[in-house]
């Protein structure tokens, strides 16, 4: 993001999603994702990515991740090294570096917590979504993600966001790698019954509940 005077410093805002929208799965097939992480601690992450498009027959939720990299070897067609600061206040710092696939996956063979998902991409309104449809042990939580090139604010909230997420560490996808949704999703249930949605106010004016 040098270009926008920020440097390796993402900005983002994150949101839990029921189901897909109509607007999301009318769009162009998703891409398959597998993230490795070798270090995964204190808000800090070096993480492997290998990217793919998505396979013709869909990978079920209860994916073996060891047999998904064997299946999908000749498929992958970008790989990237990425390291992570802590999230301050929806800004994370971000260094990336492209790979040569093979030498991922090479390395995402030989260790590293993972975490699979399917990716998809659409534009709402004046800004760019993705949603994060997990796989194996995170499934089946669905993320939403707005980012922009400098702070998320004034954002036009989409009618599928439940409830925001931004700044809660169990959702990051490192620590999703350690901790995966499948050993606390009841637990989360639970606490979002108690306590309702929650919209951060820190970032300007939400517009909730606009159409997807």
């Amino acid at each position: 993001m040098s270009d926008t005077g920020y440097g390796d410093f993402e900005f983002e805002r994150k949101f839990l999603v029921r189901a897909l929208p109509d607007a999301v799965l009318s769009e162009p097939d998703p891409v398959l994702i597998v993230q490795s992480y070798f270090l995964a601690a204190e808000g800090y992450a070096l993480r492997i990515r290998l990217q793919a498009p998505a396979p013709r027959v869909p990978v079920p939720a209860a994916v073996d991740e060891s047999a998904l990299l064997d299946e999908l070897a000749d498929a992958f067609t970008f790989c990237a090294l990425t390291a992570k600061g802590p999230y301050v206040g929806g800004t994370r710092y971000e260094a990336e570096r492209e790979l040569d696939v093979s030498v991922g996956l090479a390395m995402v063979r030989l260790g590293g917590a993972k975490v699979v998902k399917y990716r998809h991409s659409v534009w709402l309104g004046t800004d760019g979504w993705v949603l994060d449809a997990f796989l194996g042990r995170n499934a089946p939580l669905i993320v939403a993600e707005c980012e922009r090139g400098g702070p998320v604010t004034d954002l036009a909230i989409p009618e599928f966001c439940v409830t925001e997420l931004t700044g809660d560490p169990r959702f990051t996808n490192d620590s999703l790698a350690s901790a995966p949704f499948e050993g606390w999703a009841d637990e989360f249930e639970r606490e979002l019954e108690q306590t309702g949605p929650r919209f951060l106010e820190e970032f300007g004016r939400n517009e909730l509940g606009t159409s997807s």
